[in-house]
């Protein structure tokens, strides 16, 4: 498989500017199966990494909802070659549910010819063990709609129909300037497409901090999916990004709406106890040889600050709505002890 392919999540190419590959698998998984995968309890495995940003947001979204008993978890480990993610964390090497060692086995079990990038997140339909789709903006959504008559009693809205159109504007521009905007610095070909990308990027930023000042969430008094797609880059800013991926104008913790909010998140079940700052940090240092030959991984940051006070309950608002916080996370999918701020104190 060509190297550029996999290495979906950037790579330097001189001269160029850093762009995504955003053609993914569009299967979706339905209650009326008109995609031929309809929704049923059991028969979906998701395939995920901790390390991965995009990964981690399917994790949030499943865990808030509360299908950890309706869609199985996958884990991958934080480092991957050309090929593909894959199973390292499991006995063997080996996926106990679908008896892989790769997530491209998956892939290829629908597609032998595959050629783009072998992503995480990714659905498998555990019958036939082949991927269904590895559109990640569009499996949290479905988690949200398709899914919904397998939501845990008190599950939050995360996708409210009258906030949408709102919504998608906020979250695409997230996207495209943060999200994806950290990447654009980090294997940025040029100074000139660098320089651009690092402005746009902290011009979103003081964006965000400016909506954040007088409300508790993205969209107002409740988190939603908006705030689950710009809680995982934030989680990883000053641990990567700030340094690997030269975005350095300020430290996320020099950033005080942003920093309080961040930790808000964090705090919040769900959110924080899904980050397992030692893979995140092991990912990008050691994977982008590129950017960092030698890769080793930094000692720091200090990370005890994620548990500080934050303030943000003087601004009000109901995290859950109506709902409910999620309860703790299965034993086999809590994060290992030493490696998140939560599991440490």
């Amino acid at each position: 498989m060509n190297e550029n392919r996999s290495r979906a999540d950037g790579y330097v190419t001189a001269g160029s500017e850093y762009t995504r590959d955003t053609n993914y698998i569009a299967t979706r998984i339905t209650r009326d199966g008109r995609d031929g995968y309809p929704v049923e309890p059991g028969r979906y495995r998701l395939v995920a990494a901790r390390a991965c940003p995009w990964a981690n947001r399917a994790m949030i979204v499943r865990r808030l909802l509360g299908l950890e008993d309706v869609i199985s978890l996958a884990l991958c480990g934080p480092t991957h070659d050309s090929r593909s993610w894959t199973f390292d964390l499991d006995p063997g090497g080996v996926d106990p549910g679908l008896g892989y060692q790769r997530v491209q086995q998956a892939y290829f079990a629908r597609f032998p010819d595959y050629d783009r990038g072998i992503t995480v997140p990714a659905i498998v339909d555990i019958p036939s063990k082949a991927v269904v789709t590895n559109d990640y903006k569009q499996i949290t959504l479905d988690f949200s709609i398709e899914w919904a008559d397998f939501h845990r009693p008190g599950a939050p809205d995360l996708y409210p129909e009258a906030l949408r159109p709102e919504m998608e504007d906020v979250m695409e521009l997230v996207y495209n300037d943060v999200n994806n905007g950290v990447y654009r610095c980090g294997f940025a070909g040029s100074q000139e497409s660098y320089q651009s990308s690092y402005d746009r990027l902290f011009a979103r930023l003081d964006w965000l901090s400016e909506r954040l000042r007088d409300q508790r969430y993205l969209m107002g008094d409740v988190i939603t999916e908006a705030d689950v797609r710009l809680f995982t880059t934030l989680a990883r800013f000053d641990a990567v990004y700030h340094n690997h991926f030269k975005c350095n104008r300020h430290k996320l913790s020099d950033m005080p709406v942003l920093w309080a909010y961040a930790r808000d998140l964090f705090q919040t079940p769900g959110f924080g106890d899904t980050i397992d700052f030692v893979e995140i940090k092991r990912h990008y240092y050691v994977v982008h040889s590129d950017l960092n030959p030698t890769q080793i991984v930094p000692k720091g940051p200090d990370l005890s600050g994620w548990m500080t006070p934050h303030g943000r309950e003087s601004l009000g608002g109901r995290p859950f709505g109506d709902g409910t916080p999620p309860g703790s996370a299965p034993g086999t999918e809590a994060v290992a002890e030493g490696h998140g701020v939560l599991t440490a104190a």
